[in-house]
This record gives C-alpha cells, sequence and structure tokens, in this order.
C-alpha cells in the first residue's frame, strides 16, 4: 500500500479552522478513493503561499529526507505554494526523496500532457497572488489618498466613523495628558501609574501601562502623520498633538537614548532632562561612575554634547550632583518666597 502525508494551509485570519477542516476531509477522501494510508498531517494556519517561511512546511521537506512516505497530498497545488519558483525547487527535493506532490480536487494526470497542466496551474497561481497584492495595494493607496481608516485596531484617542478617524475627546485629552507630563519630565511609570489610579483604561478595558505610554509618545498619528512607503499622509489622522510638543518629547526621548546609565542606577536624577547646557544648549543629564580601584561611586550631571563625542565641543565641565540640585533647590525657594509675599 501507498503511503502519504497531507501539507494544508490557510492565508489569513479571515479564514479559519474549518478551511483546514475541509481541505482534511477532502485530502482524506481522495486517499481512500486511491487507496492510499495517511501517516502524518502538516498544517500551517494564517500563512502565506507566497514564501516558503512556514514552520510545518519546512518540517515537512525535511521529514522527507526519512523516505517514510510516497505522497504529499494537497487539497489544491495552491496550498503546497504560490510561488512558481520556490515549488520546482522543493518538488525537485521531495522527488529526490522519492516522493511526488498531488492535488485532491485537480485531476492531473500522470501523463505528458499533465505536466504541461500543472505547470499551468502553477503559473496561475502565481499570477493570481500576484494580481491580489497589486490590487490590496492599489487599494490602501486609494484610502491613503481619501483620508479613509485602513483597517487594523483603533488606536487610543480616535474612533472610525464612515470610515474616517475622528477624535474621541475624552481619550484625546489622556493623550495630551501624557504629552504634557513627559515634556515637563516624568517618566513613564510616573504617568502610568497616575492614570492607574484614576482608572483610566485602553479601548480593550486594560490599565495602561508604562509601555504603552512610550509607544503612544513614539506614534505619529497623534502628530497626524502617517508613512506609507515614502509618502507620509497628513489626512487620516487629525492631529491631537502640536508639533511643538511633539518635538520637545522626542528631544527628551533622544536624550533618555543616550543616558545609558539612568536604568542601572537607582539613584533619583531629579533634574535630569530638565537642564539645559549653558555653552551648548544642549540638555543636561544625570550619570554615575566608580573611582579606580574604589567601590565608592560618583554622581553627576553633564552635557549631551560630550556624551556623544561628537566634532563640536562643549566647555561645560561636569557638575556634582548634590551641588547642582542643591542650588538649584536653594534658588527655587528663594524665588518661591518672593512670589508669595
Amino acid at each position: 500500500m501507498k503511503t502519504a502525508v497531507i501539507y494544508a494551509r490557510y492565508s489569513s485570519d479571515n479564514q479559519t479552522e474549518q478551511s483546514i477542516e475541509g481541505q482534511l476531509r477532502v485530502c482524506e477522501q481522495f486517499a481512500k478513493n486511491n487507496d492510499i494510508l495517511i501517516l502524518k498531517t502538516y498544517i500551517d494556519r494564517a500563512m502565506t503561499g507566497t514564501n516558503d517561511n512556514r514552520p510545518d512546511f519546512q518540517q515537512m521537506i525535511k521529514d522527507s529526507n526519512k523516505k517514510q512516505w510516497d505522497y504529499v497530498i494537497v487539497y489544491k497545488l495552491d496550498r503546497f505554494s504560490r510561488n512558481k519558483y520556490e515549488t520546482t525547487i522543493h518538488k525537485h527535493t521531495l522527488s529526490n526523496n522519492g516522493v511526488k506532490v498531488v492535488s485532491a480536487m485537480e485531476n492531473i494526470p500522470d501523463t505528458p500532457e499533465g505536466i504541461i497542466l500543472e505547470s499551468l496551474l502553477e503559473g496561475m497561481n502565481q499570477y493570481y497572488s500576484a494580481e491580489l497584492s497589486q490590487k490590496v495595494h492599489r487599494g490602501l493607496n486609494e484610502s491613503y489618498i481619501k483620508g479613509n481608516f485602513t483597517g487594523g485596531h483603533q488606536i487610543y484617542g480616535y474612533n472610525v466613523v464612515d470610515k474616517k478617524n475622528v477624535i474621541n475627546d475624552d481619550e484625546a485629552s489622556v493623550v495630551r495628558e501624557i504629552f504634557t507630563k513627559f515634556a515637563q519630565g516624568y517618566t513613564g511609570v510616573d504617568i502610568a501609574k497616575n492614570l492607574q489610579t484614576r482608572g483610566i483604561r485602553t479601548k480593550k478595558g486594560k490599565y495602561i501601562t508604562d509601555k504603552a505610554i512610550y509607544k503612544i509618545i513614539q506614534n505619529t498619528k497623534y502628530v497626524g502623520k502617517v508613512k506609507h512607503g515614502e509618502t507620509v499622509y497628513t489626512n487620516i489622522y487629525p492631529a491631537i498633538i502640536d508639533e511643538q510638543t511633539w518635538q520637545k518629547v522626542q528631544n527628551i526621548r533622544n536624550a533618555y537614548k543616550h543616558a545609558h546609565c539612568r536604568k542601572q542606577d537607582k539613584y533619583n536624577y531629579i533634574l535630569s532632562g530638565k537642564l539645559i547646557c549653558g555653552y551648548c544648549k544642549h540638555k543636561m543629564i544625570g550619570e554615575s561612575g566608580k573611582e579606580i580601584n574604589k567601590v565608592i561611586k560618583y554622581r553627576y550631571y553633564s552635557c549631551l554634547t560630550k556624551r556623544r563625542r561628537k566634532k563640536e565641543k562643549c566647555e561645560l565641565e561636569i557638575i556634582k550632583k548634590e551641588q547642582l540640585e542643591k542650588e538649584v533647590m536653594d534658588i527655587t525657594w528663594k524665588f518661591y518666597q518672593m512670589t508669595t509675599v
């Protein structure tokens, strides 16, 4: 008795397990009608057929080296692949291992004419895939040009009404608060904790975490910009954040990237990101280190220009953390007393 494995696949989340069940049922009936014993099934879910980056598919090709079965049965040839080049390569590998790919639905005879028919079907499958991709791309471009919602999940701060993104006033006020507080020097953790204590949640009903905060402040949609390919569209999302606030927040984010000790050092640098160097006008950050052959850490504020080590130079020397913070606090206290008299 001849033996075989079944390979089944569906392409997207729009399809379901019912698609797999249908493929398996047809393949099993084909095997029964042709007196073939099924040894195993390989299934890839939500995997495109335009490439071979499919785990079960790759495992099937690898397992064929054991030469334990005669056929790979598929519902149709497009389940095996929609790429004619890769189809040829993998069929050649299977053939070397004594395995033939057969279609349960496409009655391809084992004759010279069958070779032509199979090649034609494979070419049509690749054509269909390329044409579908072109139509989807063209449809997306039209949606972008018209300023329509292009699908996917709705982001916090917006609702979709008649295919258009419109501002959700309650959520937008939270987004503005997040940007404003971050621009004032609050961390993502601080902002998230504050929102959680007030019971503010995402569209899915979950608490807004610090990770979500950092995703929000990087999302260009909040400043009204969406990049698709090389084009930037400004007609899809109405801006919630103004350009000045957006740029200020991005500058702070960039400053944090260079403050490499910030996460490792639990010591609180209350002025980090809030100080501007009087010489080069770049932000100043809190840093720490160890003296040679000593365990004691020293903490200080320094200019980002020196941290980046670029060609531009800065005359500002590092300033001890305690010294600078004390001076700032003293001046702030004196100013407060003057304004409250």
